[in-house]
């Protein structure tokens, strides 16, 4: 069971993702079946259809030599998919010292002296 499913609603959409089991980069799974680097290359699937699809990629993890398969939820955009939740922005648009993942309360020519 996917760790992360009661992170979804049941109406949103999601993305597949994992690490590359040879240098633990980040990859997303496109319309094709093929791991990418890039989030916005990401096929998107409904929430209702994730346990299903999470199953079947984590069945195919070894072949296509990845670990740690699971599921994001994400808004569309112009740009692509987009997660909702902090961490996997981070993973997807990193690095977490970005200046989008800034707090309001410093600016960014703050967090760049820290």
């Amino acid at each position: 069971m996917d760790r992360r499913n009661n992170r979804r609603d049941e109406d949103g959409l999601s993305v597949v993702t994992a690490n590359r089991l040879l240098d633990g980069r980040i990859v997303w799974l496109d319309p094709q079946g093929a791991w990418q680097l890039t989030i916005k290359n990401a096929a998107t699937f409904t929430n209702e259809s994730m346990p299903e699809r999470l199953a079947n990629q984590n069945a195919r993890a070894a072949a296509d030599e990845v670990v740690g398969v699971y599921g994001v939820q994400v808004e569309l955009s112009s740009s692509g998919p987009e997660p909702l939740t902090t961490r996997e922005r981070i993973r997807a648009f990193g690095p977490s010292v970005h200046a989008a993942f800034t707090p309001a309360w410093q600016s960014p020519a703050q967090a760049g002296q820290a």
